[in-house]
């Protein structure tokens, strides 16, 4: 299916320090690719979404967010549809932030933190409210553990197609030389571009797939069971066995420390991320 161009806004005051965008991406909708004049925090409270920069693209969940510097060439866009939330930040305010594009974990506190912003957004500001959220959102950017990366997208082309089919139906065990039949091409020849481009093997990349989609349906309010049986795996207990093999700790385990439950913990790391692929010199990702 073809993706439609959301337009980018323009014309907008530059961030003083900070401001708060806050829009709905319909499925298979995305910005064209663009850079600002500023800092940006890219962020999604619910559904996934799809950014491509530097040469790579990837896409993320509502537990990371991606720290685009001042002049970051960049595209952002949704599969299934998205609740966007974009900060954008003066260059004064990034101080201490990362130089280059970097994806980081996002805490319960500053989610809420990002939807307080949105709400306040605009309003007047007697108190010094507002000034003082922003003052948060900053700290807890600072304190923000950068990720090796996340789940890695291909650019463009067949591969785009085979990811696209496998992050709607996870359970879809096909392997490369079933995929090369379906796309015209070689189960060797597909595996071999597959690595190139993602950094990983199919099999690699759908076992990181399943528990990218395992926090989404579980946050989403999935029970173990269904998620399991949502993700193709032959039992609950197969599901959770590669749960805790990846993450540490078993799902319902990570999903109270994901709530900021007293006593949870949040195993490993915030969310699956495999290294992102080298960047490239030539077309740029969307």
């Amino acid at each position: 299916m073809i993706w439609e161009t959301l337009v980018a806004p323009s014309g907008l005051a530059p961030p003083r320090p900070m401001t708060v965008r806050a829009q709905s991406i319909p499925a298979r909708h995305s910005f064209p690719e663009h850079a600002h004049a500023w800092n940006q925090v890219v962020h999604a409270i619910s559904g996934v979404l799809t950014v491509a920069v530097d040469g790579r693209s990837f896409v993320i969940s509502p537990e990371q967010a991606v720290w685009l510097p001042t002049g970051s060439r960049h595209r952002v866009g949704s599969l299934l549809g998205a609740e966007f939330r974009s900060l954008w930040l003066a260059e004064e305010a990034g101080a201490g932030l990362p130089e280059s594009p970097t994806v980081f974990g996002v805490s319960p506190l500053l989610r809420a933190l990002i939807i307080e912003a949105a709400a306040i957004e605009g309003q007047n500001d007697p108190d010094g409210y507002a000034g003082r959220v922003t003052g948060l959102i900053l700290d807890q950017l600072r304190r923000a553990r950068p990720l090796p990366g996340a789940l890695p997208w291909p650019r463009a082309g067949s591969l785009v197609t085979l990811c696209e089919a496998v992050y709607t139906d996870p359970a879809d065990a096909r392997g490369p030389e079933d995929w090369g039949r379906d796309l015209g091409m070689s189960g060797r020849t597909l595996a071999r571009r597959f690595e190139a481009e993602l950094g990983m093997s199919l099999r690699s990349w759908r076992r990181r797939l399943r528990l990218f989609k395992a926090i989404e349906f579980l946050g989403g309010g999935l029970s173990v069971t269904q998620a399991a049986m949502a993700l193709g795996y032959g039992s609950a207990s197969a599901f959770i066995y590669a749960f805790r093999t990846e993450m540490g700790c078993g799902p319902q385990t990570y999903m109270r420390g994901a709530a900021g439950e007293r006593g949870g913990s949040r195993c490993g790391s915030a969310s699956p991320s495999p290294p992102a692929p080298r960047p490239r010199v030539g077309r740029r990702p969307w």
